[in-house]
């Protein structure tokens, strides 16, 4: 289905139920942990987890840099939860060896909404998306806290941006992986077939 081949960095987190949306839409992906395997990707998906381990993992596994560059060359990326924190400007609330990508000017603040147990889920209106409301799901989630000018915000919760997209790079503040809902990752690829 729609004739892309992302990939999904596996290194920690929500790598799997991503893989089973991929799946699920017919679409081959790589499960990326080193840097041979960003080769002829279309795109690539930063899951949720934790955002300091999968930052130190970056590292360990040298895939830093490799990322960083592709980014930089306009490789689309989605980033949900701990992806979106590891693609943002600025980590308000972010640890000194915490480095992100800075791949999309936006400010983020980790565990915005509460920690484990005030996880919940909301009815999204999601810019450009048929079918009803998104499912979002929201695990430990960070806030969008500050976009710049050329953001484009595609859903918000409580008047706070929740989605949003620059050019190639989407974040998500919510785990679409997890809602039972493919349209997000379909809107997503759709967008870089």
């Amino acid at each position: 289905m729609l004739g892309v081949k992302p990939g999904v960095l596996a290194l920690q987190g929500a790598f799997r139920e991503h893989r089973e949306v991929l799946d699920a839409l017919g679409v081959e992906a790589v499960d990326v942990r080193t840097p041979e395997q960003l080769g002829a990707l279309d795109a690539l998906i930063l899951p949720g987890g934790e955002s300091t381990t999968m930052s130190k993992l970056l590292d360990t596994s040298s895939l830093r840099a490799p990322v960083a560059d592709l980014l930089a060359d306009g490789l689309p990326v989605l980033g949900t939860c701990a992806g979106m924190i590891l693609l943002a400007r600025d980590v308000v609330d972010g640890r000194d060896d915490q480095v992100s990508f800075g791949a999309i000017d936006v400010a983020v603040r980790r565990n915005a909404y509460g920690r484990q147990r005030d996880s919940f889920e909301a009815a999204l209106d999601v810019d450009g998306l048929t079918g009803g409301p998104f499912p979002g799901v929201f695990i430990r989630a960070p806030r969008i806290e500050r976009a710049g000018a050329d953001i484009e915000i595609l859903a918000r919760y409580e008047g706070d941006p929740v989605l949003a997209r620059q050019q190639h790079v989407w974040v998500a503040s919510f785990h679409p992986e997890l809602s039972g809902d493919l349209r997000l990752h379909e809107q997503f690829l759709s967008n870089i077939a």
